[in-house]
């Protein structure tokens, strides 16, 4: 037991925000269904690949199935996808992005399968009703919550010490539940095609709580105070009272 309560403390989880897509250009290209990286999101895909340092040790990679986010995957980590590593990106429908527009709303599972059939992606976790936006999957901030929860616990459970999750700027901060450097207007505090790397708590419960590791913060430079536990709630519940499908959702489709 002790031995696998360490293994869960030192899993590293390197969290990556898709790169530039057509819907980040302007408002009206939210209504693009599932658009795909533009050239400007292709370079940042290549500068991400050049840059990230812990490929040689990663032994999973994951992602979002929204296209923006596969190829996020594929161009960023072809050293992961090739071999010798030669892994396949597993998507996880959890960690679709939070609106219901037409640019946060995946493609039908056998459309995926079709365009990605000769690339190394793994879509046997992608079902049917995945992009219904109902339900489970709606745009509303408890299931949001309630499927980053899913999403933090299918990681940890994991048996790999070191995974790359490529999802979504909205999204990230449900499923770190760090709101810290929120932007309302664009939707997230994160820019294109940025990495963070967290790891799991040491906690009761069942929620698989994350934490930034230091590295992380110190590679960004993040000299910032991190928001106290009621300072997290405060604004999670400012960002929750404004959430419905046509306003601060959309807002984060942006992400």
């Amino acid at each position: 037991m002790e031995n696998s309560k360490l293994i869960t403390l030192l899993r590293t989880i390197h969290c990556v925000r898709h790169a530039q897509g057509f819907h980040n250009l302007s408002l009206a290209n939210h209504a693009l269904p599932d658009p795909e990286l533009t050239e400007t999101g292709k370079n940042q895909c290549t500068k991400l690949s050049q840059a990230f340092p812990y490929t040689s040790s990663v032994s999973l990679l994951v992602a979002s199935p929204l296209r923006r986010t596969l190829y996020t995957a594929l161009l960023s980590f072809p050293t992961l996808t090739q071999a010798p590593k030669n892994l396949k990106i597993i998507a996880l429908p959890e960690t679709q992005e939070t609106g219901a527009v037409p640019c946060d709303t995946g493609l039908e599972p056998e459309a995926l399968r079709k365009e990605f059939k000769d690339q190394p992606v793994d879509l046997s976790l992608v079902k049917e009703g995945w992009n219904s936006k109902t339900g489970k999957w709606a745009p509303e901030a408890d299931a949001v919550r309630a499927r980053a929860k899913e999403a933090r616990q299918w990681l940890k459970a994991r048996p790999e010490k070191e995974i790359v999750l490529v999802t979504h700027g909205g999204f990230l901060h449900y499923l770190n539940e760090d709101w810290a450097g929120f932007d309302a207007i664009k939707g997230t505090g994160w820019v294109n095609a940025e990495f963070r790397s967290y790891s799991f708590k040491e906690e009761e419960g069942d929620n698989a709580s994350m934490v930034e590791t230091e590295a992380s913060r110190k590679r960004r430079a993040g000299t910032e105070i991190p928001l106290t536990g009621t300072e997290e709630l405060q604004l999670r519940r400012t960002t929750s009272h404004k959430e419905n499908p046509n306003s601060s959702l959309s807002l984060l489709s942006k992400a």
